[in-house]
């Protein structure tokens, strides 16, 4: 199908650009501090982030409330950069598979901070596909309404059905998601990219080179964009025909995927080389097992770095780490964002 016009703007909108697969900082309780959370995605753009994707797989969108949702997406519009926002996904799976992860179950508090919300999702006690789709929608509507430019859906048991609702219900582009912990078959793919409101299509496939090829090459034959998030082959994946990035390894140390995109650029093989090697060895200290420990990761590599406060670098969500922290240090950049 042809590509609607506003999913052709925000694909070529996004064209060439690194969104930051932003973290949300929270507690170990799993409260977020809104205006924290804002100074935070704020932090992210001044070192080199051109958008930000919020409550993604990063953000641990499927586990939070409503209502923190909603003031995480206000305060990264105020940022005045393009904005994607995570819908679907739930507690139960957002993790890999069979990881069976889950945070603490505390409601919401007051004075701008909440916890995590207990509300089932699309492949938990929510029942059925269509409760599913309602909540995705919902949530669309709410990132629509908020000045989203576009949201990023998570995978779900019927893909078509999810984005067609969503379009029809908000008219907001979508990035179709092909995530590690449950990959769409390549036909579901070559499928979901030809519709009208798909501006593009991220891979985060991890480790397999040659199904991050193949999503590629659909998306760019059905006129789309493909965007790499890739962390652990960032550099490959550009050489692949990836046009654009949506990484949570820019979730901190954003100045070293940003160097890799400007290195991609131009014209100077040798610094593409040293600028994506740098990145590697980020994404090897970072991306590794547990792989679902690295958002507790890049947390900690954000508090090395003064962007947030050791108060609120927490992932309740994720497996419990045994690793000396202190080793990320070493990776830290940018300059220091708190007080």
């Amino acid at each position: 199908m042809d590509i609607d016009s506003r999913a052709a703007k925000l694909r070529d909108r996004l064209r060439g650009t690194l969104v930051a697969a932003a973290a949300t900082p929270m507690t170990a309780a799993g409260e977020v501090d809104l205006d924290l959370a804002g100074d935070y995605l704020a932090g992210l753009i001044a070192d080199g982030a051109d958008g930000l994707a919020v409550l993604a797989h990063t953000g641990r969108g499927p586990f939070l409330a409503p209502e923190v949702r909603a003031g995480v997406i206000a305060r990264a519009v105020a940022t005045g950069v393009p904005v994607i926002v995570g819908v679907g996904g739930s507690p139960g799976t957002a993790g890999p598979s069979g990881s069976g992860t889950a945070g603490p179950s505390s409601t919401a508090s007051l004075s701008g901070t909440a916890g995590p919300s207990d509300a089932a999702g699309p492949f938990g006690a929510a029942g059925h596909a269509g409760e599913a789709v309602d909540r995705m929608v919902a949530e669309a509507r709410v990132a629509a309404d908020l000045g989203a430019d576009a949201v990023m859906v998570f995978p779900t048991d019927d893909p078509w059905a999810a984005h067609d609702a969503i379009w029809r219900s908000t008219g907001l582009p979508m990035i179709a998601f092909d995530l590690y912990v449950r990959p769409y078959p390549l036909g579901v793919l070559r499928r979901l990219v030809r519709h009208p409101g798909v501006a593009g299509l991220k891979t985060a496939l991890l480790s397999d080179a040659m199904g991050c090829q193949e999503a590629i090459a659909v998306t760019r034959e059905a006129g789309r964009l493909p965007i790499t998030g890739e962390d652990r082959m960032f550099g490959p994946s550009l050489l692949w025909g990836a046009e654009a990035a949506l990484v949570g390894i820019a979730a901190a140390a954003v100045e070293v995927t940003a160097e890799v995109m400007t290195a991609f650029a131009g014209s100077d093989l040798r610094g593409f080389e040293r600028a994506s090697a740098r990145l590697d060895r980020l994404a090897a200290a970072t991306f590794t097992e547990p792989m679902e420990g690295y958002v507790q990761r890049m947390l900690w590599l954000a508090t090395a770095e003064g962007r947030i406060p050791d108060s609120h670098a927490h992932d309740p969500y994720g497996p419990d780490l045994a690793e000396d922290r202190a080793l990320l240090a070493a990776f830290a950049t940018g300059a220091a964002r708190m007080s």
